[in-house]
């Protein structure tokens, strides 16, 4: 896949929105690749390099990627069809919640805790790019006692919504 951009060295988010937005113009690159599963999220790869990957993922109702960083890697969203609902945990209130729809594009750096989930109504497609290439995750639980735990996860592992206790 041919992606203009920076070479030879990690993005940095307002590089990432770019990107993201650059393919979400060029349907020609992803469109084949739509896969739609109502009982998960599926994702492909569509690039990868030292520095950078991109992700298509697909979503459906009820899928839910629940809490979760992305370790040492920063990252950006495009949505290209339907909705996705983004969450990031704050201190001492309700997570703020923001509804994407087809054209939105958010971003989040390595140390962001955010649940992005589907926003309802038909199927959702969005792209997500992260540099440097996102290795790890960390999947948030609330533990005994209301306690939140961070359980480390290989990119490769669906992240989903971890269950209470």
């Amino acid at each position: 896949m041919e992606l203009t951009r920076p070479a030879g060295r990690d993005l940095d988010r307002s590089e990432l929105r770019a990107v993201v937005a650059s393919l979400a113009r060029r349907p020609e690159l992803w469109r084949d690749r739509v896969r739609l599963d109502p009982r998960q999220r599926t994702y492909e790869r569509l690039l990868g390099d030292p520095h950078l990957t991109v992700w298509l993922n697909c979503w459906m109702d009820d899928h839910d990627t629940g809490f979760h960083d992305h370790d040492t890697s920063a990252g950006a969203v495009a949505v290209l069809e339907g909705t996705v609902l983004e969450e990031r945990l704050r201190l001492g209130g309700a997570p703020r919640r923001l509804t994407f729809g087809p054209g939105g594009v958010f971003d989040f750096g390595p140390s962001t805790i955010h649940r992005v989930s589907h926003g309802g109504g038909g199927p959702a497609i969005t792209l997500h790019a992260y540099s440097p290439p996102l290795l790890r995750t960390g999947s948030y639980a609330v533990g005994h006692g209301g306690v939140l735990e961070r359980r480390s996860l290989a990119a490769t592992e669906e992240l989903r919504a971890l269950p209470v206790g």
